[in-house]
Parts: structure tokens; sequence; C-alpha cells
């Protein structure tokens, strides 16, 4: 049984251009535009999902996708810094920020630590890589069809996260890797066995004007 996961993160919004920690903002009228621009090279599958972030469902529409809200796959909760700027928090709280970037247990923000997030994301993806399109609907749905395709509107740290547990990658990777607005990432294979295609660029100008 193979099956396909492909990861699409959103478009711009004023979270992204200021350097802010993942907040439920919309789109800006530029990520709006090049949403829509894209529209034509979104990838179709048997079952299309939506993390719940305002952005990732307006990025979805604007996309043409009929994506079903998918909480399990929402973005990561970085409680009370949510919607902050990445460079306030740093100079209020520097000891903090570097116990949340040296230590992937560590949540002094009050939300999930990177080891959390790493876990609720790889097992949404085991679960459909066992499971097949059934498998990212909620523990009911593991045993689903088997094979099959999913394509997933998803805030980038869970691009992140899906790469670093399917390819089996330290840790410490997740910092290392770059998700572009309205990029592509698509898993193949199945639980315990993925391949990975990184971050396809869906139009030629992803970031819009």
């Amino acid at each position: 049984m193979t099956v396909r996961v492909m990861l699409v993160s959103p478009a711009m919004n004023a979270a992204l251009r200021e350097a802010r920690f993942d907040g439920d903002a919309p789109l800006d009228p530029a990520g709006e535009r090049a949403a829509r621009a894209a529209a034509d090279a979104a990838p179709k599958a048997d079952r299309m999902l939506s993390g719940p972030s305002e952005r990732c469902l307006a990025t979805a529409a604007a996309l043409g996708l009929a994506a079903d809200r998918e909480p399990a796959l929402a973005g990561w909760d970085l409680g009370r810094w949510s919607g902050r700027r990445l460079d306030e928090v740093g100079a209020a709280e520097p000891d903090a920020v570097a116990a949340w970037i040296g230590d992937p247990r560590a949540a002094p923000h009050g939300g999930e630590s990177l080891r959390d997030l790493l876990e609720r994301v790889g097992g949404r993806l085991d679960a459909i890589g066992i499971g097949g399109v059934g498998g990212l609907g909620g523990q009911a749905d593991v045993g689903g069809a088997a094979g099959g395709s999913v394509v997933a509107v998803v805030e980038p740290a869970v691009v992140r996260a899906a790469v670093v547990h399917g390819l089996k990658l330290p840790v410490e990777a997740f910092w290392r890797l770059d998700v572009a607005p309205l990029s592509l990432t698509e898993l193949s294979g199945r639980s315990g066995r993925w391949n990975v295609r990184l971050g396809r660029p869906l139009a030629a100008a992803p970031y819009g004007l």
C-alpha cells in the first residue's frame, strides 16, 4: 500500500512578513492574489484537508480546494508567544527563547514543545500511512481505504515536522528547514518508510506583489 500526502504551505500574511510567531491572522491582499493565481497548479487528491487557522482555510479556498477543516493539523501551539514578534520575545525573555530552541522538550511559552509537535504531526502521518486516506481524519478513521492521496494546507511548522518525522531526521534538523509560502512538499510511501519531494512552488512568484 502506497499513499501520497501533499502538504501545501499557506500564502503570505502580515505575521509572516513581520516575523511574528504563528497567530490566527488572515491572508493579506498580496497573499490572497498569489493563492488565486496558483489555483491551476494546486494538487488534487482523494481527500482534501486544511489546518484550522484562518490563513490555511483562506489559502485552501483561494486555491479552489474543497478542504475539510482538520484540527489535528493545527500549527504549532506557542502559547502566550502567539502573534508576538520574535525579536520582541527574544529581547524580553532571552533565556526562555534559548531554552525553547535548545531543548526540544521545553515549552516556556506554555504551549507545545517541539517534541510534542513532532509527535502530533508524526502520529497523523503514520496514521495515514497505515490506514490510507482515512488516516488523517481522527483515530476512529484509521483503517479506512488503503492507499490513495491526501492534500492538506498546513502551517510551515507542520510541514517541517512532517519532513523530520518522515525521514527520521535528528530533531535539530527542524530548525534548518525553510518552507516558502505556497510551496508543495510531497511524502509518498507508508508508515515508517517515506520518500520526500521538497518545496515545489505552486506559482512563479509565490510571495505575490
